[in-house]
């Protein structure tokens, strides 16, 4: 199967605030940085469309011509817990020593690990998969992106961010 993904545009958020999926603004940028995206996407047909149910994604894929898409939790951001819309300089949670230690296996504060979300995303893939689909197409987030990268054999767990998508990338990948 092949899978399309592409990131939502660029954050009104602060640089070095952790927002994960926590609703929010998209910069004001959002109509050219949208132009450039749907301008980079592969040619339909796609079997299915689906978006994060954020704002930021399902914004990008009306603009790119699916405000149809199908919302789908799966494809959601890391759940970052009690540090989301907090400056990750500001965290004085013990637990995100640990976290930053171990960030494939350990949960964020009341949130997710990484290798939770990995196991969400690649059961999603799966079900499509033996649904029989051949081609789709997701707005989506640069950590669910990460872990499409490593279902897909692409890379490691550990090289997941070493190439990560920018703002408005569109990155296609085999399952």
């Amino acid at each position: 199967m092949e899978a399309v993904l592409v990131r939502h545009t660029s954050v009104d958020v602060p640089p070095g605030v952790c927002y994960g999926r926590t609703d929010v603004s998209l910069k004001a940028t959002f109509p050219q940085e949208a132009t450039a995206v749907a301008a980079a996407l592969p040619t339909p047909p796609f079997d299915a469309v689906y978006t994060s149910p954020l704002s930021r994604c399902e914004r990008l894929a009306a603009f790119c011509g699916w405000p149809d898409a199908v919302r789908e939790s799966c494809l959601l951001e890391m759940d970052f817990g009690a540090w989301e819309m907090r400056p990750w300089m500001a965290i004085s949670d013990p637990r995100l020593k640990v976290w930053f230690a171990d960030w494939m296996h350990a949960p964020t504060a009341g949130g997710e690990s990484f290798d939770g979300m990995c196991g969400r995303v690649g059961s999603f893939i799966g079900r499509l998969k033996a649904a029989g689909l051949s081609r789709v197409l997701f707005f989506t987030h640069g950590g669910v992106i990460a872990c499409a990268r490593t279902v897909a054999g692409s890379c490691s767990v550990e090289q997941a961010f070493a190439e990560s998508a920018p703002y408005g990338g569109v990155v296609t990948l085999q399952f």
